[in-house]
């Protein structure tokens, strides 16, 4: 499927207490004033509670696979958040969307408009942990980035459930290097509800029942590195997810930016082998296998994402922003589902 579409206006406020980073690891902090503080001249006393408001809107002309045209205004981030530090060791975060779901998920008991609320520990300027809902720590920058800069993600992060409740615990052996290891819920619900009453996956072999796993977790690894006085970033990781009984989704990511003076630029590598379709675009696609009664999903998806953007301040107060993606997925072992989806998008603002 190709779609067109024409970025017209993109709207972004950020009422902040102290800063706003991004929602994972190796983000910047610290970088702005409170509007309190640039009205009324006064510095906070402590950094204890600090509210956060932020909303985002574009209006957009697209067209569709059949070439019809349309237009709309459409609200993309509108949402809160309180974090601070209680002490110079504990600290918390909490982000509430107020255009998500606000029902309680029947796996982690959080609402689907809870992006984040967690507690965190430092032991040191090297050792910290984290628990509670926060975004897995998948790496990479388009995945990193402040959801409030995105005009478009890709297909692969646009369709992945990365707001997990578990524990993080990471380790910076060296001030330019981090370590993270993370332990997560594979998803908010629970099995029936994210695949139905009596799900099968559709095999080389005809299909096969699934059945839930008694400890659906995801496992990850990740290091954020920096070189060269911070001219050269990186962003790695890999995971693995419990999807359903002997069914796993293996993710690797590489993500690289280099961070010159008025040249920010950036390449992801996204792959993911899903034993069962996590991300669901091919079974949401599927054409060429014969329908199956009740919920039927892939086995075997491989999924690729090659996402570069670049940020070129080439003037005073002017930057020029492109951005581009290939992605494709395949069903490996179905040979009419072979490579069936091959994707691209580009942009400039």
């Amino acid at each position: 499927m190709r779609k067109t579409i024409l970025l017209g206006a993109l709207l972004a406020i950020a009422t902040s207490g102290m800063a706003q980073d991004n929602h994972s690891y190796g983000a910047g902090d610290d970088d702005f004033k409170s509007l309190y503080e640039e009205i009324t001249k006064l510095k906070k006393h402590n950094d204890m509670f600090n509210v956060y408001f932020n909303y985002a809107a574009s209006g957009q002309i697209s067209q569709d696979a059949n070439k019809d045209w349309g237009t709309r205004f459409a609200n993309k981030q509108l949402r809160i958040e309180i974090k601070g530090n209680l002490t110079d060791k504990l600290y918390y975060r909490l982000r509430h969307r107020l255009n998500k779901a606000n029902g309680a998920q029947n796996e982690d008991n959080f609402a689907k408009a809870t992006d984040i609320m967690m507690v965190g520990y430092k032991f040191n300027d090297k050792l910290k942990i984290e628990a509670g809902k926060m975004c897995q720590i998948w790496g990479g920058f388009e995945f990193d980035e402040n959801p409030m800069y995105i005009y478009q993600y890709s297909d692969m992060v646009d369709n992945m459930d990365n707001f997990m409740a578990g524990v993080v615990f990471s380790c910076k052996p060296i001030p330019t290097q981090e370590l993270a290891l993370e332990v997560s819920n594979a998803n908010n619900n629970k099995f029936s509800t994210e695949y139905g009453s009596n799900p099968v996956s559709l095999e080389t072999d005809g299909p096969r029942q699934l059945e839930a796993s008694k400890n659906p977790l995801t496992y990850i690894a990740n290091w954020n590195g920096s070189f060269f006085d911070n001219k050269l970033l990186t962003r790695w990781s890999w995971g693995i997810q419990t999807q359903a009984q002997h069914k796993y989704s293996r993710m690797l990511v590489l993500g690289q930016q280099l961070n010159l003076p008025k040249i920010q630029l950036y390449f992801d590598y996204m792959g993911a082998l899903d034993g069962l379709d996590r991300l669901k675009i091919a079974s949401s696609e599927a054409t060429a296998v014969p329908a199956h009664p009740g919920e039927s999903y892939f086995s075997d998806v491989l999924y690729n994402s090659f996402i570069t953007k670049m940020n070129w301040q080439f003037a005073p107060q002017w930057n020029l922003m492109l951005k581009g993606m290939y992605e494709t997925a395949s069903v490996t072992k179905i040979e009419q589902m072979k490579d069936y989806r091959k994707s691209y998008a580009y942009m400039g603002s």
